[in-house]
């Protein structure tokens, strides 16, 4: 057995994001906002996604900013998990 563990192997894909929809249960919809150059402009753009996230103990709500980490398939759209609430609605 090698020296390097599995974490260090495998990273997860984190993403930040603002939960956008607290409706269903053990879910929650987080909007990930990424920026970029434009590839032959230069001008910033803007995209936007929409993830499914886990979350175990309906914690959070419409409004937190929250950190989300690629997980095994646990629904239909969930592939993503709430890993901890980065910043608290007012």
């Amino acid at each position: 057995m090698s020296d390097v563990s599995v974490t260090e192997r495998r990273r997860r894909k984190l993403r930040t994001g603002v939960v956008v929809a607290d409706r269903a249960d053990k879910t929650v919809t987080v909007m990930v906002e990424r920026r970029f150059a434009h590839p032959l402009y230069g001008k910033q753009v803007k995209r936007t996604r929409k993830y499914h996230a886990h979350d175990e103990d309906n914690a959070f709500q419409v409004g937190d900013t929250v950190s989300i980490m690629e997980t095994r398939p646990l629904s239909k759209t969930k592939r993503w998990r709430v890993v901890e609430r980065v910043e608290r609605t007012s």
